[in-house]
């Protein structure tokens, strides 16, 4: 189902593509625009993970380094029936975590310093439970090509607004570019909601069934909201922000009043009925 969804995506954000490049520059923009979207297909499908791990300076470790990280996830892999991920750590005191990767073969999980210094293991078990959710139901690559496709058509955005700007406003086809300058971001941002809303919610229940004690991700979703409303993340952008498991962009941003993910209040209530039911 995690590869149909993926399929989907690619397949509507390429149209998004052909369309804005249409309107940019008619049937030739679309036909350029066909050819980016493949390529940017490929390059999602393969580099992603790659792209997003550097843009936060990650840092891979093994286990000689981080013992207590890798135990931890090694031993959710397993009651997941998953490979080993690669295991990173941000150098970020801002507690956060995300996993990526094109399927469970070749996934990574990566958790801030931060967040290694302010949860204790119960609770640090309880958010990579959550990731390696993601990683079982294949959202690590829809949600990487959403990032990827979104900075793209955030570039274009930008594109048609400058030719908004320039002389050509005054041909054929201004209303279109000032349309498609507006739609853009909003159709970019529509489709990493609806992608991070719903999925948080079943990597929440995820993390609680693999762990047993939904009350772990409760108390580190807590700490995690407390924490964000204080500072934001270095290198934190719109583009990513749906990847982590809270918006890192949520510390007084005007971003936040547009966040991908659910509220931490109803998600904590979500939780707080499985831990009734387990």
């Amino acid at each position: 189902m995690g590869r149909i969804k993926t399929f989907v995506l690619m397949l509507i954000l390429m149209l998004i593509f052909m369309w804005v490049g249409d309107i940019i520059g008619g049937q030739e923009g679309r036909r350029i625009a066909f050819w980016l979207a493949v390529v940017m297909n490929f390059a999602g499908y393969f580099f992603s993970d790659k792209m997003v791990l550097k843009q936060y300076k990650a840092q891979e470790v093994r286990e000689n380094r981080a013992p207590e990280l890798y135990s931890i996830v090694r031993r959710l892999a397993d009651k997941a029936g998953l490979p080993m991920p690669k295991v990173y750590i941000i150098p970020e005191k801002v507690p956060n975590a995300f996993a990526t990767g094109r399927n469970p073969s070749h996934a990574a999980v990566a958790a801030t310093q931060g967040l290694l210094e302010l949860m204790n293991e119960k609770e640090i078990e309880g958010v990579l439970a959550h990731e390696m959710s993601h990683v079982k139901h294949y959202d690590i690559l829809t949600s990487s090509i959403a990032a990827v496709f979104a900075g793209a058509i955030g570039m274009l955005s930008n594109m048609a607004r400058y030719n908004t700007n320039s002389s050509q406003r005054h041909r054929q086809g201004g209303l279109g570019l000032i349309v498609g300058a507006v739609l853009m971001p909003i159709a970019a941002s529509i489709i990493r909601f609806s992608i991070s809303r719903t999925r948080e919610y079943a990597a929440d229940a995820g993390s609680a069934k693999l762990t047993g004690h939904p009350e772990w991700l409760i108390s580190a979703l807590q700490k995690l909201e407390g924490y964000s409303k204080q500072a934001v993340m270095k290198n934190a952008t719109n583009e990513t922000a749906h990847m982590f498991i809270i918006n890192p962009l949520s510390g007084g941003n005007f971003a936040s009043l547009f966040s991908t993910h659910p509220s931490t209040k109803n998600r904590i209530e979500r939780l707080e009925n499985m831990t009734k039911e387990l």
